[in-house]
């Protein structure tokens, strides 16, 4: 059971590091693939990034599981252990976090987002691909509202905003920005989750489910391992 669950866990993430690297090195194929999934609001992040991350942690949790559980390794097995409850500690601060501090989340994001929108936006092709696309899909602007793009490069080199900043309203000057009022693609994510309340909290009861059942499944092989 141990062997089996784990090697679902690894060549999980073994196709999200593939996908995560194919989206780094040729992610406009990606996006002319799977054209209509660009539109998640997730894109608002680099989600490649967060891709090749998780896949690279599935990898080692799996080969953990699996190589620990077929050598008898208490050592590999406390470490699969361990792995998994930081993970799962980490999960439940994030949601916290999430719960709690939502201007707190919105400020790091800011911190980290708003200076890549400001740089590379119309400059880097794929970023401005990904960016417009859930600009248009979405109907948000930026990460918090037009003002984002502010001093942007996009802005000093046009003195325009993104059209979907205005509504598709030509020419997307400051004053059509301001009136048209469109909101930013955080506050939309926010709307997003929240409809969606129901099926993002089952989900992550399923994952916390299975985790707690790996460590209850790992525990129990390094238990009988001691009795041997």
């Amino acid at each position: 059971m141990m062997i089996l669950f784990n090697l679902a866990i690894f060549l999980s993430g073994g196709t999200l590091l593939g996908v995560g690297i194919w989206v780094t090195v040729d992610d406009k194929s990606f996006l002319e693939i799977f054209g209509p999934l660009s539109s998640s609001v997730l894109q608002v992040v680099y989600v490649s990034y967060f891709l090749i991350a998780i896949g690279a942690i599935l990898l080692v949790i799996g080969f953990l599981g699996c190589y620990g559980a077929q050598k008898d390794s208490k050592c590999l097995l406390m470490m699969f252990f361990s792995v998994v409850l930081i993970i799962f500690i980490a999960e439940i601060a994030a949601a916290v976090v999430a719960l709690v501090y939502t201007g707190l989340a919105e400020t790091l994001l800011t911190a980290v987002v708003t200076p890549l929108l400001k740089e590379k936006y119309g400059q880097d092709a794929g970023f401005t691909h990904i960016w417009n696309v859930t600009m248009e899909e979405v109907h948000c602007c930026g990460l918090n509202n037009y003002t984002d793009f502010t001093d942007s490069t996009f802005y000093n080199d046009y003195r325009l905003y993104p059209e979907p900043c205005c509504d598709n309203k030509k020419p997307c000057n400051e004053t059509f920005a301001a009136e048209s009022n469109v909101p930013g693609c955080f506050d939309q994510l926010l709307e997003e989750i929240k409809t969606n309340a129901g099926a993002v909290g089952g989900v992550a009861a399923g994952i916390a489910a299975l985790e707690i059942a790996a460590m209850a499944v790992s525990m129990y092989l390094y238990c009988k391992l001691d009795q041997k």
